[in-house]
């Protein structure tokens, strides 16, 4: 599978855009846990899917958009991981989970620890929104861009007002 890509700017730092010929295979911020190795992809200017990304970011960030609809390619993942990332895709703008909950949905109640490390491997950043899922007692915990970055995104959405905020779980 060819993958391209393309490195755009955002308030919360450089991103890193990869497609296929199918979709968006993965939304990355420079320098997250679990960064791909970018070394064999090909580096291009514009390409339908990457194009359609970046709008869809820069209208997030600018309070234009809610969801995304730049489609989705499954380059990596388990299948267990894509049912997890699948199902991240239905917490909607503004709202939050636990990984205790998205276990019980996902039909694997004692898999949170499981569901938390799918969540950390996420290809797609923003669009597939691991970060409105919270620990057990609704306090922040981790994300692969980093808590800095996490805390933004859920102020941006109206969830979070003060960093030190404990987070209501709807």
């Amino acid at each position: 599978m060819k993958l391209v890509c393309k490195t755009i700017t955002t308030p919360l730092g450089p991103m890193l855009l990869a497609a296929t010929d199918v979709g968006l295979a993965g939304l990355w911020f420079n320098g997250q846990q679990h960064f791909p190795d970018v070394s064999t992809w090909h580096v291009v200017s514009t390409q339908r899917w990457l194009d359609q990304a970046e709008e869809e970011v820069q209208a997030y960030f600018h309070g234009q958009r809610r969801q995304f609809d730049t489609p989705r390619s499954a380059a990596w993942g388990t299948p267990f991981q894509r049912n997890v990332w699948e199902a991240l895709t239905a917490i909607p703008w503004g709202a939050t989970t636990t990984y205790g909950k998205l276990a019980t949905q996902l039909h694997k109640p004692l898999a949170a620890r499981a569901i938390g490390a799918a969540v950390g491997r996420n290809p797609w950043s923003i669009m597939v929104p691991c970060h409105r899922v919270l620990g057990s007692n609704g306090s922040l915990t981790g994300y692969a861009g980093g808590l800095e970055r996490k805390m933004d995104l859920l102020r941006r959405e109206g969830v979070l007002s003060d960093p030190i905020d404990l987070l209501p779980l709807n």
